[in-house]
């Protein structure tokens, strides 16, 4: 029996129209708080609508997260992050358990944050957002637009963050002192998230205290790990910008295209002598994350296209 929500409402969900056929299997996706939870709720009898109805088959079952397995024959399943706390093999042998209730004609409908699981389960994707119901369709390109709106949230999200700089690690001779480190988006603000492609700025900030001849100042970013991803300076990029006098201050920008792939990384800053003598070396100064809209493996977002030819 297909389960049919009709103008229902029930905090937070709002006037929801829509019916889940026999025999598919429904991912909810959405922010928390958007109704996901309540939706599962309502179709499982656990909670009346304040407006509108739901029909559903007389058999039904609902699993919450910490709720024991159980696929034995109903008509509706209901799985609330049911699988979130199992682990590869356990969900292996559910998504097999499930896709043989589903053949048999059950219902299910299920929340998750696991892009692959709702990958390798879902006939089709519920987008909720503020307790309506604002896209439902394929889960490829569901997902994908998905992630693009979490994608920008994130991004916004990365503007509010002001942190002071805390480097790991701090030394060097005292000659210069870095003020601040910063990282530009391309809009021009401050931010600790990076969309991957977009065109980015690092800006360092280094007052003289003693005289130096001929200072160099660069940048290094980093992974999580360790791994050094890109680094240059102002002697690479041939930038001559010495002698400098005490109380000298200068604010300088690496700009560049920020070809990385979604993870986490670091930013180390450094004033020195040609020679590699530290005047200030700031281990790891600041943190940021990059972003994107589609998975991409590795450090490098090169971008690839792809075709196909015959032969």
């Amino acid at each position: 029996m297909p389960v049919e929500f009709r103008k229902v409402s029930c905090p937070p969900l709002e006037t929801l129209d829509v019916i889940a056929p026999d025999g598919v299997a429904i991912g909810i996706i959405g922010e928390d708080g958007a109704g996901q939870s309540t939706l599962l709720r309502l179709a499982g009898g656990l909670e009346p609508p304040t407006a509108g109805s739901v029909a559903v088959g007389t058999r039904r079952r609902y699993l919450g997260p910490g709720d024991p397995l159980n696929f034995a024959p109903v008509d509706t399943l209901l799985l609330d992050h049911a699988l979130a706390l199992h682990d590869r093999l356990v969900r292996a042998r559910a998504i097999m358990a499930l896709d043989r209730m589903r053949q048999s004609g059950t219902t299910i409908l299920f929340t998750s944050h696991d892009e692959e699981l709702l990958r390798d389960l879902a006939d089709e994707i519920w987008w909720l957002r503020e307790g309506r119901l604002i896209g439902r369709g394929d889960p490829p390109e569901a997902l994908d637009a998905y992630r693009a709106h979490i994608s920008q949230k994130i991004r916004a999200w990365g503007q509010t963050i002001q942190t002071p700089l805390s480097p790991r690690l701090r030394r060097g001779d005292g000659r210069a002192e870095l003020q601040s480190v910063d990282i530009l988006g391309e809009d021009g603000k401050p931010t600790r998230v990076l969309r991957s492609g977009e065109l980015a700025v690092v800006r360092i900030s280094v007052k003289f205290k003693q005289s130096v001849a001929d200072p160099v100042v660069g940048m290094l970013i980093r992974t999580r790990i360790g791994l050094n991803v890109f680094g240059t300076n102002t002697e690479l990029e041939r930038l001559k910008f010495g002698p400098c006098s005490p109380g000298d201050a200068l604010r300088l920008k690496f700009a560049f295209r920020c070809e990385l792939c979604p993870q986490e990384y670091t930013l180390t800053a450094a004033s020195h002598d040609p020679n590699g003598v530290w005047h200030d070396w700031a281990e790891d100064a600041i943190a940021f994350s990059v972003t994107d809209t589609r998975y991409a493996a590795g450090v490098a977002n090169l971008r690839a296209n792809v075709s196909i030819e015959r032969i």
